[in-house]
């Protein structure tokens, strides 16, 4: 018997929407349960002006999957970041490596002209100190004076030489301060750096080549020799 146009039974598409979890396994295959949705074939998901529609939107879809059309941008410019950040180490290693020349370069100087300037002032201390050594000389010999000076000798004169001795320990005093310092010579061995001898004396009581008498006295700035200490040297015959 063909169906009649009229029907509207036979213009229904059954449509079964399935829950995998509620499905009911009594129904038999292949046949319809009774709790079917349907929907008429006359709804709007057939109309001829959304297919239309839809092959429109269809063909301005891009060939290539979204991910293959945003991956070479974003992948290019991930190399691309990579490469300035590379570019950007290395500007910066060299920059180190430059300040850290720079700041060798700046401690070098730095100590060389420290060198040079200490330098300068031991050459003009020493060049001071020479010609005041002469002074100090005379003012040791008039002390030593003193002690061959009679007891009935006038208080004036006692006076004097007690003047005399504040200034030879106040240009000691001056010496002292600038680093001048006088060479430790008696009952040291000889040393001809910092010693010359004058006279030489046989003696039970040094060793040889000991320094017994200091006749003048030398004087150093720290390791610079400002005048060498006159001395005399024990022999043994």
């Amino acid at each position: 018997m063909a169906p009649d146009s009229n029907d509207k039974r036979w213009n229904r598409i059954p449509i079964r929407f399935v829950d995998a979890e509620n499905a009911d396994d009594d129904d038999p295959p292949g046949q319809i349960p009774s709790d079917m949705d349907t929907i008429d074939s006359d709804s709007e998901l057939t109309s001829s002006d959304d297919e239309i529609e839809l092959n429109e939107l269809l063909d301005k879809q891009p060939e290539s999957s979204p991910i293959e059309y945003e991956g070479g941008p974003i992948t290019a410019e991930l190399v691309a970041t990579r490469a300035e950040l590379k570019r950007v180490q290395e500007e910066n290693a060299e920059l180190k490596d430059r300040l850290a020349r720079r700041q060798a370069d700046f401690e070098n100087y730095r100590k060389r002209v420290e060198r040079e300037r200490t330098e300068t002032y031991n050459r003009v201390v020493a060049d001071v100190a020479a010609k005041l050594l002469g002074v100090l000389d005379n003012l040791k010999r008039a002390l030593e004076t003193e002690a061959s000076v009679e007891a009935n000798e006038s208080d004036e004169f006692r006076h004097f030489l007690s003047g005399v001795d504040l200034i030879y320990k106040q240009l000691n005093g001056v010496l002292e301060a600038l680093g001048v310092k006088p060479i430790i010579v008696v009952g040291e061995p000889f040393d001809p750096h910092i010693h010359e001898a004058v006279v030489t004396e046989n003696s039970e009581e040094f060793e040889p080549d000991t320094v017994i008498q200091e006749i003048r006295t030398g004087y150093r700035l720290g390791e610079k020799l400002i005048r060498p200490a006159l001395v005399k040297v024990a022999t043994r015959g």
